[in-house]
């Protein structure tokens, strides 16, 4: 079977997968650079693809942390309310109530992380 030469676009996609599998597997970006040089690049070229993956991935990293910030913030606010609301029923009649300190918690971390996530 004859081999099929690489359009442009394949060429640049493999680029781009090769730096960002090097990355996953968290070789330091001055090594994939120099990798992608010794692949044939040129090096102007190599340092663009490193650092469009390197804000790539920081994008990534924000916007978990806001899912994080948003998901932790509703597991908290749903803790205290239930707090709260079975807290007034029990205190009408003298009856229990629950502390929902899991889901406080968790939420408090969660967002925690989320906000840390979001600041780098």
């Amino acid at each position: 079977m004859p081999e099929t030469e690489m359009t442009p676009d394949q060429v640049v996609e493999a680029i781009y997968k090769f730096a960002a599998e090097q990355m996953r597997d968290g070789v330091a970006p001055a090594e994939i650079e120099r990798k992608l040089v010794d692949q044939g690049l040129e090096v102007e070229t190599a340092a663009i693809v490193v650092s469009n993956l390197t804000k790539a991935q920081a994008d990534v990293i924000k916007e978990a942390g806001k899912k994080n910030m948003l998901y932790g913030a509703l597991w908290c606010i749903g803790g205290i309310l239930v707090t709260a609301l079975t807290y007034g029923a029990a205190a009408d009649g003298g009856g229990k109530y629950v502390v929902a300190w899991g889901a406080i918690l968790f939420g408090g971390i969660q967002f925690i992380h989320g906000l840390m996530q979001s600041s780098k």
